[in-house]
């Protein structure tokens, strides 16, 4: 590329304009090409959390100080129904998380609350928050931040312990803000085994500890990426078929009554 701005006049705006553009390119080329090399590039911006769909105020806190205060409001909990009989369960987790190539730790806990109950003997839930950190993934420049995809259901039975629907927004140099693996209308559905039966870890307050894991979900390729998807598939190795992908979680709950005073 010859860019030539230097001499005896100064340059037009129009030759500036041109100038920029250029140089744009030339840097998301870079990125682009540094994605694909799998170097490390640029680092990472700052860590910070993700809040999902239905996040109360604040959510964009730490995920390990959330705590109860995502859990739903009563007058979110459905008509009907009778606070002493509702709890609320503050869940956090870490782990690990495979998705095609990106094989990332879990290591700042993700935050799970929601609400549940029943109304007229029949079982409900309602969705409070999903609180998350980027995660790094190894050799790249690129984040990966798990989002609530709009579904749960986590009544266990004999089958699963629970169910979620999950997109991962993928951050790093060059890469479009909505650009996603999953997305709201199509989400990564991980339907969640025990590997860990529950323990008690306090009684007073109640918490209790389990594990799960999910590792037979298909994970498609990028949405939302521009130019970059492709480079990004290549490099995350998506769309990822069902056996290749996992996420392995160790999870602590605290229970509340909605009852309980304060």
């Amino acid at each position: 590329m010859d860019i030539d701005i230097a001499g005896p006049s100064r340059p037009s705006a129009i030759h500036l304009e041109v100038f920029m553009l250029r140089a744009r390119r030339l840097v998301m080329a870079l990125s682009a090409l540094a994605l694909a090399a799998g170097t490390g590039g640029a680092a990472a911006g700052p860590v910070q959390a993700d809040a999902g769909a239905g996040a109360g105020a604040g959510a964009g806190a730490d995920a390990r100080q959330r705590g109860f205060a995502d859990c739903p409001s009563l007058s979110e909990l459905p008509e009907g129904a009778d606070p002493a009989q509702w709890r609320c369960e503050a869940m956090t987790a870490t782990g690990h998380l495979t998705l095609g190539r990106a094989d990332v730790p879990i290591d700042r806990p993700l935050a799970i609350t929601f609400a549940e109950g029943r109304v007229d003997g029949e079982f409900r839930q309602v969705f409070g928050a999903m609180a998350a950190t980027p995660l790094r993934v190894r050799g790249t420049p690129l984040s990966i931040t798990p989002r609530y995809g709009g579904y749960s259901d986590f009544e266990s039975n004999d089958e699963r312990r629970g169910e979620l629907d999950l997109t991962f927004r993928i951050s790093g140099p060059g890469v479009p803000r909505g650009c996603s693996i999953g997305t709201d209308a199509a989400p990564v559905h991980l339907v969640l085994k025990e590997t860990d039966p529950s323990r008690v870890v306090s009684p007073d307050p109640l918490v209790v500890a389990f594990g799960v894991a999910d590792n037979r979900f298909a994970v498609p390729g990028t949405s939302g990426c521009g130019r970059l998807g492709p480079v990004l598939d290549k490099v995350l190795r998506l769309p990822a078929p069902a056996g290749v992908n996992g996420i392995d979680l160790d999870a602590r709950v605290s229970l509340r009554s909605y009852g309980e005073a304060g």
